[in-house]
């Protein structure tokens, strides 16, 4: 079992009519998401609009989903200023947390040995499992495979990496060298049955909101070596990797389109994400037809 387990929903962070930060409702939707095909959750990351959340909102939203669920939370506590990286970082283990998400360091585009000083601050700021999350597309940065396994090397509880780099190849080049126990999460929906064939133990999901048993189930199918199963159900998964971000309605506007479809009063996204576009909630009614959650309920 992954350490964090297999299948990681990247939760949305409820807000109210007037937009402030609606922890009921976190807790609410933490529950729902465990009930619903997730192992464990991530929390205040992208798609939960970490950008638009104060400090303290964030460690509010954290103990609030620590408190929730008997699962694991990971906390998103990235930041481009490694001090203040550290002090989120800090204050995340504090509230209960299980393990540390944290962004490379975005905007600034720091070197590859400012990045190994960085990420090195924040594993020694906590005691917690620490996940690099790579997401050059959003930074600005590649954090390089040599950085990685560097890291890796010198800091034990850098365990993991949340990988959205977008290539497979040099995935496999990272996996084959790690050391024992260093895991790879698929930070891309639709590369996760990918990434699973070069080693990657889960994925941390956005579509996995509405469709994580199936996430759960090609996983599943794909590690006991029934691969034309997982690439089955791969394929219908295809409406929901096409639905979840776009130019239109870009992550995480969907995914709150889709958790008031199916009842969790999630409201809407914070500026500048802008509003939805017209229809993206009937949009969402016919991907959630085809997954097994629109099938039961």
């Amino acid at each position: 079992m992954a350490r964090f387990g297999k299948v990681l929903t990247a939760m949305v962070t409820p807000f109210g009519d007037d937009g402030s930060l609606d922890l009921d409702a976190a807790a609410s939707l933490a529950q729902w998401l465990i009930e619903h095909g997730s192992d464990g959750l991530v929390v205040a990351g992208t798609t939960g609009e970490a950008p638009t959340l104060t400090h303290d909102e964030q460690i509010e939203l954290i103990a609030a989903v620590v408190a929730a669920v008997d699962a694991p939370v990971v906390a998103g506590a990235g930041s481009n200023d490694t001090v203040a990286a550290v002090e989120l970082t800090q204050r995340a283990t504090a509230a209960g947390a299980h393990g540390i998400l944290s962004v490379t360091p975005y905007y600034n585009r720091p070197s590859q040995a400012g990045l190994v000083e960085h990420f090195g601050a924040v594993a020694q700021a906590t005691d917690l499992p620490v996940l690099i999350y790579d997401i050059a597309v959003r930074t600005g940065r590649k954090v390089d495979t040599a950085t990685l396994l560097e890291l890796a090397h010198r800091h034990p509880n850098i365990v993991g990496v949340k990988d959205a780099a977008g290539d497979p190849a040099e995935t496999a080049n990272l996996i084959a060298s790690a050391p024992e126990g260093f895991e790879v999460y698929s930070g891309d929906d639709s590369l996760t049955l990918t990434l699973l064939a070069v080693g990657a133990v889960g994925v941390i999901g956005v579509a996995t909101h509405w469709a994580g048993a199936e996430f759960a189930a090609m996983i599943a199918a794909f590690e006991r070596g029934d691969v034309a199963a997982a690439r089955r159900i791969n394929a219908g998964l295809i409406p929901s990797y096409e639905y979840e971000t776009g130019l239109l309605a870009p992550n995480p506007v969907p995914a709150k389109a889709m958790m008031r479809v199916v009842g969790q009063p999630v409201g809407r996204c914070r500026p500048p994400m802008g509003g939805e576009p017209e229809g993206l909630e009937a949009d969402a009614a016919e991907v959630l037809a085809g997954t097994q959650l629109g099938a039961h309920g």
